[in-house]
């Protein structure tokens, strides 16, 4: 007998709860591969764009150039990290204009704090975007181990239940129900195998892709420190008036 009617002749000697279980480990399986397949093809687009990004961001002139571009550079994170700083750092550079009736574009030390908390903002959200479904994963092969074994210990008593309201232990009467209890078993680590590899690949890249915008936002926020923080290690000492006779 080959090994599709062996499939075949188990999952027709399966029970109802048997075949319900398997079922939805395949529903498991489709859910598994869907995620994997789309997660993959978005860290792989992420890590493309942002080389890209990276190399235009070390190549341009002045730090707010691409900001003024205004290019569509849409699911790159870096982009999005860089264009959450910039436009905070845009409101510090107003704020400061309309406080101090200077022209130039430079802002305080509070105004790089508010630059520092939206690049950190937006790490996170960037992050949660790339980790989102991968819960469906680790759901996946924590609980399809329990399910099959559960069609597995659910087939055999069953089996026992039967044997012992004939009663007559013969292999014949046995071997039908043990196997097609122990196909759900087999069902659950075919799903679980493979969503673990695939959860421990996206979970290193995530990590990767994490670090790399983590260190992308304290690169960009000392910059903008450089370029555009005022000078107050020296602040200003207004002297007193001279004393008479002291001109």
């Amino acid at each position: 007998m080959t090994s599709d009617f062996q499939l075949l002749y188990v999952w027709e000697e399966s029970r109802i709860e048997g075949q319900a279980i398997l079922v939805l480990l395949v529903l498991f399986s489709i859910v598994a591969w869907t995620v994997m397949a789309s997660k993959a093809l978005q860290m792989r687009r992420a890590r493309r764009l942002n080389l890209s990004f990276r190399k235009e961001y070390r190549a341009q002139q002045k730090l707010l150039d691409i900001y003024h571009r205004e290019p569509d550079v849409a699911g790159c994170p870096l982009y999005t990290i860089y264009l959450a700083g910039c436009t905070e750092l845009k409101r510090g550079i107003l704020r400061a204009r309309v406080t101090s009736d200077d022209e130039s574009e430079a802002v305080n030390l509070q105004s790089i704090e508010h630059v520092k908390r939206a690049l950190e903002r937006s790490v996170a959200e960037q992050s949660l975007a790339l980790e989102s479904n991968l819960i469906m994963l680790a759901i996946t092969v924590s609980g399809s181990p329990f399910l099959g074994l559960l069609g597995t210990v659910w087939g055999v008593m069953s089996t026992f239940a039967d044997v012992g309201q004939e009663g007559s232990a013969d292999l014949t009467t046995m071997a039908p129900g043990v196997a097609s209890a122990l196909m759900t078993t087999v069902a659950g680590l075919l799903v679980a195998i493979p969503s673990m590899f695939g959860y421990n690949w996206l979970l290193h890249h995530l990590r990767v892709l994490s670090v790399e915008m983590d260190n992308f936002a304290y690169e960009l926020v000392s910059g903008m420190e450089i370029v555009f923080l005022k000078d107050q290690s020296r602040p200003r000492v207004d002297l007193p008036p001279p004393l008479p006779g002291q001109a």
